[in-house]
């Protein structure tokens, strides 16, 4: 990229009355230098089976072209006409709770021959007449793509096959490692197979679930060999990954398996919405943006994120500008809100857009004036940032299912409370608060060793493979921290029967086989200062054998179980978190992990600490060869930083900044600096 992309996605078909060049000219006032259009359009581009207008369309693009304004063409696939759904009732998704009826976006069977053949020939038309346009620089893939829950017929049959491919037709293999003998669940003849919706059996019902990821899989690769016929080799290819959702963008996708399904794409893309107001920490855009910049290790693209968005999250002034700097921040070369406008009818009709209903300009959009003029004049010095980051964290979709089938705070059966997403957001936003930036992996990561530090937080479903990595990474001199449900099974979810955690008990120095739910039980240390450290939620009894204990069980009965161990192995060390501590508690062993692993410094007497929350520092190196330091202010008081480094110029105001120099940082606020 030679300038930061800054966008909206724009929907001339949904507006009350006609207002393009109306819209353009605010657009060019703004900066916006990028539109996405199309992807919702499928029953305007084709009203009746076989019959195409794409007025709407090439509308657009005329006008764009001739404003100067880039655009992204996105496939109109995921919300299917209602035609379709008349003629062929089927291509609904028949889920767990039945077949689908009509209304919804995203309610088809997206493996379905009819809905693919339908999918092909409007992909094909829509490419002809917008793939050859000079302002369209690239492709968005469907919208937000999942599984959808299917599980008809069609998808019970192809997963059928699947098994017998991984089990090579070896049904006892299969009976056995699934442990399907229990409650008389085992199948011994293929043509038995029952309908996997009503399983009771951990194994195969997260078997299932990891199969269905793979149809995301392969019907995004469908798309991706589709447009690449027609697309130039200057435009790119890219899709909108989106989060487990909590009310807003919240850890591991469920139903995509992100690292899997971005072979398809030349540029990983995301969506990501997040808390404003008092509750704008920037914690999801960081998250959201580490995850997808890791899936190709190489900018990727916000292709949605708010800017009014809910009226709970109307910006506080500056926060929109904090919030475009942070997703730049974390190596995004394009920031692109949904939506251009505030839509009249419908499902979204108070899901504001960057204009409200009114289209008059409002704060919002006078904020994003500022952001587009700032990226004009200073956005060849933030794009294509290169990130070189010392610590990661492993992510594991297979460990996210199997904790939906046997959760953190339960019993045996889906159900609970506390989620894997929740163990992963407690370990990133600790390190994010630390002003420690990560890169992500997962299972068939061969990256280990690249980094200093590596998190692992509750991998419970652990191939044998995966372990051994973990076990050379610590004992090559890595430094290893992970938690409680790390190890307990292989990535079939059945539980090794031997010592826990299974495959690097060796490596953390530790054994457990008892574990439960906590009841006012406390931590207590010689090494930490365990004040307010109730535990919470889960507990393993832990029993060091060469590990140090760093805290233990303050309770009359758990007092001789370890909580917290380090123990040293080979070159390396392996920090073992056995329960779910207060957040102040994970951030002192946290701290003292990160020290010895050389990536934050030990504070002398009198020197300036380690910045932490609310002030979020960011780092990476811009085309020119210089390091870029951004400096977030997530608060509404003025925060005080010492700068350290070499002397720079702080990028917003054309002003030197010199080491040792105290900076101030306004409400809501940010610095830049370039050294």
């Amino acid at each position: 990229m030679d300038k930061l992309l800054y966008g909206v996605a724009y929907y001339d078909e949904y507006m009350p009355y006609d207002r393009l060049d109306k819209d353009i000219e605010m657009m060019k006032a703004a900066g916006i230098n990028l539109v996405r259009i199309a992807e919702s359009t499928w029953s305007t581009c084709e009203p009746q089976e076989g019959v195409f207008d794409f007025s709407h369309v090439t509308r657009v693009l005329d006008a764009m072209e001739k404003a100067g304004i880039s655009v992204i063409i996105g496939t109109p696939t995921y919300a299917i006409p209602t035609w379709m759904v008349k003629s062929h009732p089927d291509v609904l998704a028949t889920t767990k709770n039945g077949r689908g009826i009509y209304g919804a976006r995203q309610i088809m069977d997206i493996t379905h021959p009819v809905y693919r053949y339908y999918g092909e020939r409007v992909i094909r038309k829509l490419m002809e007449v917008s793939a050859h346009r000079s302002c369209v620089i690239g492709f968005q893939l469907d919208n937000e793509t999942k599984y959808y829950d299917t599980a008809g017929k069609n998808v019970q049959e192809q997963f059928v096959k699947y098994v017998r491919a991984k089990f090579h037709d070896d049904l006892d293999a299969f009976n056995a490692e699934f442990g399907l003998d229990y409650w008389s669940n085992r199948i011994n003849a293929w043509e038995d197979f029952p309908d996997v919706r009503g399983t009771i059996n951990g194994s195969l019902g997260a078997e299932f679930e990891k199969f269905q990821r793979t149809l995301v899989d392969e019907y995004l690769q469908w798309q991706a060999n589709i447009v690449r016929e027609y697309a130039r080799e200057d435009q790119f290819i890219t899709h909108n990954f989106d989060f487990d959702w909590r009310g807003y963008s919240y850890g591991v996708q469920p139903k995509v398996d992100h690292f899997h399904a971005a072979k398809a794409l030349s540029v990983a893309g995301v969506d990501i919405y997040h808390p404003t107001q008092d509750e704008l920490t920037g914690a999801e855009i960081s998250y959201g943006g580490d995850s997808t910049r890791s899936l190709k290790n190489d900018n990727y693209f916000v292709l949605e994120t708010e800017a009014q968005g809910f009226p709970c999250w109307v910006p506080y002034d500056g926060q929109l500008r904090l919030q475009a700097y942070s997703h730049v921040a974390s190596g995004a070369n394009m920031v692109e809100y949904w939506h251009w406008h505030s839509i009249h009818n419908s499902f979204e009709t108070y899901w504001k857009g960057l204009l409200s209903h009114d289209f008059k300009e409002n704060d919002t959009y006078r904020a994003a004036k500022v952001i587009g003029r700032e990226f004009a004049e200073i956005g060849s010095h933030l794009v294509n940032l290169k990130k070189k980051n010392k610590a990661a964290i492993l992510v594991s979709n297979e460990s996210l299912t199997a904790l939906d089938w046997f959760p953190i705070d339960g019993t045996a059966g889906p159900g609970g409370k506390v989620k894997y997403n929740d163990v992963v957001r407690y370990i990133y936003d600790c390190l994010y608060k630390l002003n420690v930036e990560c890169d992500f992996l997962w299972p068939e990561t061969d990256r280990l060793g690249d980094y200093d530090f590596v998190a692992v937080p509750a991998l419970y479903a652990a191939p044998e493979e995966l372990l051994e990595k973990i076990n050379t990474y610590v004992e090559q001199g890595g430094h290893l921290f992970t938690t409680f449900k790390t190890a307990f099974t292989n990535e079939n979810l059945k539980v090794y029967p031997d010592n826990q955690p299974h495959g690097i008990d060796k490596c953390l120095g530790i054994s457990y086989s008892h574990f439960t739910f906590p009841k006012n039980v406390w931590l207590t240390s010689k090494y930490y200062d365990c004040q307010e450290s109730e535990i919470k939620n889960f507990m393993e009894l832990i029993i060091p054998d060469t590990a140090e204990v760093l805290a233990s069980y303050d309770h009359y009965n758990w007092k001789r179980y370890a909580a917290v161990t380090r123990n040293h192995y080979g070159k390396g060390t392996a920090t073992y978190l056995g329960c779910w501590t207060e957040d102040a508690m994970l951030k002192e062993i946290m701290e003292d992990t990160l020290v010895r692993a050389g990536i934050l410094s030990e504070n002398p007497e009198g020197a300036a600490p380690n910045p932490e929350f609310p002030v979020i520092v960011k780092r990476g190196t811009n085309d020119f060869g210089k390091e870029v330091v951004y400096y977030f202010n997530y608060s509404p008081e003025v925060q005080k930083v010492s700068y350290s480094g070499a002397a720079g110029i702080e990028l917003l105001t054309k002003k030197t900044v010199d080491d040792g120099q105290r900076m101030e940082i306004g409400p809501w606020d940010l610095k830049i600096v370039e050294r």
